[in-house]
């Protein structure tokens, strides 16, 4: 299976502007989406779903904005580490807990 290629963010964002610009000249936005995509050698779904992202991040569609989705995705990877370091610090705590009580008795 190919990976598909990766497109520089100037890319997208003229891609994008493309789209948004040729809009009237087609009967709906799949059209113009299909037509871009088309000049641009990629597939239209690609091309669809930067529009989308576009639309949310402008405020015209509901939906998360590119910088909420990233925050979230954020606060999520901080949540899942500080988890791990709760479940050792746990771990430790009975540990040593264990130890003291085994010394105790000796």
């Amino acid at each position: 299976m190919r990976k598909s290629p990766k497109y520089s963010p100037e890319v997208r964002e003229r891609l994008v502007r493309l789209v948004v610009e040729q809009r009237q000249e087609h009967p709906s936005q799949w059209a113009t989406v299909v037509s871009v995509a088309g000049k641009a050698g990629m597939t239209p779904q690609t091309l669809l779903n930067w529009v989308k992202q576009h639309e949310r991040d402008t405020g015209e569609r509901a939906g998360l904005t590119s910088e909420e989705a990233s925050r979230i995705k954020e606060l999520e990877r901080e949540n899942r580490e500080l988890r791990k370091a709760n479940e050792i610090l746990k771990l430790a705590s009975a540990f040593f807990a264990q130890a003291e009580l085994d010394r105790r008795l000796k």
